[in-house]
């Protein structure tokens, strides 16, 4: 019998930045496959998960913007959410099993007042149903053996935390906060705090950095569109750093700093800047003290990469 020959498909190089507006009951993972079956792109990644149970922004990196979504990673973050009184479980959400319950008779002014507690720099401790890694091994799967492991709290910042509306026995709140900050948790602790115990029972991420979900697009909006038509969906691949100064490089500048050489130049005050040569993108640089510009993160220079 001859053995039959397996061709494997080829994806073609895409570089770009896609806003997607992530649906209820989809891993951020299945979002990311998807989009990148639509786009046919050779590589891809995103720039921090969402729940399945969660909707809203969940910006997808392709190409040579891969290598700059650890600014988004680092950015603040808001959010829309509701939480149920009532009854706590163990993952802190709807989808986990009711570990303790209690009869709910808490005032509106009781629930600004809890607002108000958790505004500012708090200590959170990460819930076990999380990725944060032990020993190589993800909390979620101790969670899922039973197992409950001691987790040390962490500082968070909650920016913002507004009291959007009270429907029966659940309310929806506005969150602002920094990084690393979990809002099943938050939930978990206003539920403490108000002696019934609570539990999210719905999240929507608005906002990641300057990113707004308004500007998102929808799987089924990226499925409607026509394939040939679907990188204009995308935007440039310096999307994530457009916030850092800009400095411009002349041709032999720019040669000199993709070769990996140090700059003496006029820079911006000390820290990352985005690059450009030939007005394209070139990607990061550092700047110092002393006037000198130093490559720190660069697009490779053979790919077709877009501009702003």
């Amino acid at each position: 019998m001859k053995a039959q020959k397996q061709f494997r498909h080829q994806r073609r190089p895409v570089d770009g930045v896609l806003l997607l507006d992530k649906p209820k009951g989809m891993t951020s993972n299945a979002a990311l496959q998807t989009a990148r079956r639509l786009l046919n792109a050779a590589k891809a990644g995103h720039t921090g998960t969402l729940d399945p149970m969660a909707t809203g922004l969940l910006p997808l990196t392709f190409g040579e913007a891969t290598k700059f979504s650890q600014m988004l990673l680092d950015a603040d973050k808001a959010y829309e959410a509701t939480v149920s009184l009532g009854v706590e479980t163990d993952t802190g959400d709807a989808e986990g099993a009711a570990i303790a319950s209690a009869p709910v008779n808490v005032n509106v002014d009781a629930i600004r007042q809890a607002l108000l507690c958790l505004t500012g720099e708090i200590e959170q401790i990460p819930p076990m149903y999380s990725a944060l890694k032990r020993d190589g091994k993800p909390l979620y799967e101790y969670a899922r053996a039973g197992i409950e492991l001691e987790r040390a709290p962490r500082r968070v910042s909650i920016h913002r935390l507004d009291l959007l509306g009270v429907e029966n026995e659940s309310f929806r709140i506005h969150v602002e906060c920094s990084k690393g900050t979990y809002i099943r948790t938050l939930a978990i602790d206003l539920g403490r705090m108000l002696g019934c115990g609570a539990h999210l029972s719905a999240l929507r991420r608005t906002r990641i950095g300057p990113f707004s979900v308004d500007a998102a697009s929808s799987v089924a909006a990226l499925e409607a569109v026509p394939v040939g038509d679907r990188d204009k969906m995308l935007s440039p691949v310096d999307t994530l750093v457009a916030h850092l100064p800009r400095v411009d490089l002349d041709t032999v500048q720019a040669h000199a700093l993709l070769q990996g050489r140090v700059l003496v130049m006029s820079v911006p005050p000390p820290g990352l800047v985005r690059v450009y040569g030939d007005d394209r993108y070139l990607g990061l640089g550092e700047s110092s003290a002393d006037g000198k510009l130093s490559p720190k993160r660069l697009v490779s220079t053979d790919a077709s990469v877009q501009q702003a």
